[in-house]
């Protein structure tokens, strides 16, 4: 009886220290799981359900393995056998009961169950009408009265992300005592607007941890700002350097710094941005779901850490400085746009009549105006054609929705109509972007070579879509789309002609012809002064000889050399 009761005690005590393994494994695992995937502890935050299942199946599954006497059998049998070796899964005779594992599992999956049923029940078919109203009141605006008139191309960010990866890198590959270091952060181009003018922003990242172990105590000495109108880039090194970025570790690790000092916030993207005084920051989102539990993803605010020194600050949105470009990401901006256009009417009228039902187009690009970066992308009916009823501009610093009702060409219909002007070159045309020309809606955009560098700028009357222009140079293009537009009558030739008063007539003294990135230049020298000439857009220039007599239109002159803007014979 004596051994009964102290073999029942060992039992229990050997069951108990098994309790405590299957206690400190879990929180091990927890500990773990949240220092490095950096969950966010909210209601609404998927992060969280999944922490509500994975802990207690975690526990369940441990309590099945060392307190129920589940073990393996190696089962041996004779070279003889059929069966052979074989392994079974099997609880001793003598087990213990298996309740509490068996319990902490059922309550995982019950759980997941309601975790499930209530984003089901987040879904637009049981609340349409409140993903609609996300975007607030949208009214028909004037764009001509809301957009100034576009004297110079200056306030469009025409250059894409792909262009800017490849004039950037240009940059860095310019420093040799870095390049073999850091490398650059591809895919953390931001858009911003610097001083008032667009500009492309990234930072420099560690290559690898060995190269971060070797360079932590200097931190990253810079970023790299890309001028989308101008095409070029320039390394820009800090006074005092940043310490804190997605490419750095432990404590310093740009999510892990933010998320140790907010627990329940919902981060959305991070964005480098430079205050205006060229201070770094990143600028990370703070996300809120709208409709019942999970559904309706829009922005509640916005950390900003200063990557120098890491002291970080959260502001809602309505409080943001107005130094923060974008906080609203265009692909957010575009879905709540949507949910307006399509749901207004209600989830099935979005499914079977789709009475007035529209969308945006499936890309967007950037502009500049009233000291902020905006959205703007068309507007087309839910109708598959190649037309759009309108177009919007977003902000991404307040979320602001303006719709412009003005029916024209679908983005992507006038960027084949640039393309099939200079189709023998085999340029590529960008994501458009819209200005005001004159009181004229105008599509603009770039031209790309196969190697993504910009090549010719194009203009496309948003209405009259038939009226296309291209040139090499931005004061060139403006310059021929008005005169397009005064042969089309949308514009009078005195306009035109008080802006033609910087043409010149000049004799050409010696043509010297130059080879510079695979294009061919021709250089007229007249005067004391050198034109360069695009041989490929004024293919008559080849025919100028010493003691010809030209008309031409020169640009900014730059190291003694004036770009020819336009010519005529």
């Amino acid at each position: 009886m004596r051994k009964e009761k102290q073999g029942a005690k060992k039992t229990s005590g050997t069951r108990w220290k098994q309790h405590l393994l299957c206690v400190l494994l879990t929180l091990i695992a927890f500990a773990v799981y949240d220092y490095f995937m950096l969950p966010a502890y909210h209601i609404q935050s998927g992060d969280t359900w999944f922490l509500l299942c994975a802990v207690p199946g975690f526990f369940g599954l441990l309590e099945l393995v060392f307190n129920s006497g589940l073990h393996l059998e190696l089962g041996l049998h004779s070279a003889h056998s059929k069966a052979g070796n074989a392994i079974n899964i099997a609880f001793s005779e003598d087990r213990p009961k298996a309740r509490l594992g068996k319990y902490c599992i059922g309550a995982a999956v019950a759980i997941a169950a309601v975790g499930i049923v209530l984003s089901f029940f987040s879904s637009e078919i049981f609340h349409a009408k409140s993903y609609a109203r996300i975007a607030g009141d949208i009214e028909p605006r004037d764009f001509i009265s809301d957009v100034p008139p576009s004297e110079t191309i200056s306030d469009i960010a025409l250059m894409d992300t792909g262009s800017a990866r490849i004039i950037g890198a240009r940059a860095l590959g310019s420093l040799n005592e870095l390049v073999s270091q850091f490398e650059i952060n591809e895919d953390l181009y931001t858009q911003i607007n610097l001083n008032g003018k667009p500009m492309k922003v990234t930072p420099l990242e560690y290559a690898d941890f060995f190269r971060w172990w070797a360079n932590k105590a200097d931190g990253i000495p810079g970023y790299i700002a890309v001028d989308p109108v101008e095409n070029t880039s320039r390394f820009v090194r800090l006074s005092e350097p940043m310490q804190y970025g997605e490419s750095a570790y432990f404590d310093k690790d740009l999510r892990r710094h933010l998320r140790f000092r907010y627990r329940t916030a919902m981060f959305g993207n991070s964005y480098f941005e430079v205050d205006d005084n060229g201070t770094p920051y990143y600028i990370t989102s703070v996300l809120k779901k709208e409709v019942f539990l999970f559904g309706g993803t829009t922005v509640k605010g916005a950390v900003i850490l200063n990557a120098i020194t890491g002291e970080t600050q959260y502001y809602d949105v309505s409080e943001i400085p107005n130094w923060v470009d974008i906080v609203y990401d265009g692909d957010m901006l575009t879905q709540i746009y949507d949910w307006y256009g399509e749901l207004s009417g209600g989830y099935f009228n979005s499914i079977f009549a789709k009475k007035d039902c529209k969308h945006v187009t499936s890309d967007f690009g950037y502009k500049m105006f009233e000291d902020d970066v905006w959205v703007f992308t068309g507007v087309t009916s839910v109708a598959s054609d190649e037309s759009n009823i309108g177009f919007v501009l977003m902000n991404s610093r307040t979320g602001e929705i303006r719709y412009y009702p003005i029916p024209g060409a679908e983005e992507y219909s006038v960027m084949r109509s640039a393309e099939g002007e200079v189709q023998n070159l085999g340029y590529t045309a960008s994501f458009p972007s819209v200005i005001n020309v004159e009181g004229q809606p105008t599509y603009i955009m770039v031209l790309k070579d196969k190697g993504s560098l910009v090549k010719q700028y194009a203009l496309i009357h948003v209405e009259r879509y038939n009226i296309v222009v291209t040139a090499t140079t931005q004061r060139e293009v403006m310059s021929k789309y008005k005169t397009a537009l005064s042969d089309a009558g949308m514009l009078s030739k005195e306009t035109v002609s008080a802006e033609s008063t910087d043409w010149k007539t000049v004799t050409v003294e010696e043509v010297r012809y130059l080879v510079q990135d695979g294009s061919s230049y021709a250089y007229l020298i007249a005067g004391g002064s050198a034109y360069k000439v695009d041989c490929a857009q004024f293919e008559k220039v080849v025919l100028v000889k010493s003691g010809s007599r030209v008309k031409l239109l020169p640009g900014e002159e730059e190291d003694g050399i004036c770009p020819v803007e336009n010519l005529e014979f």
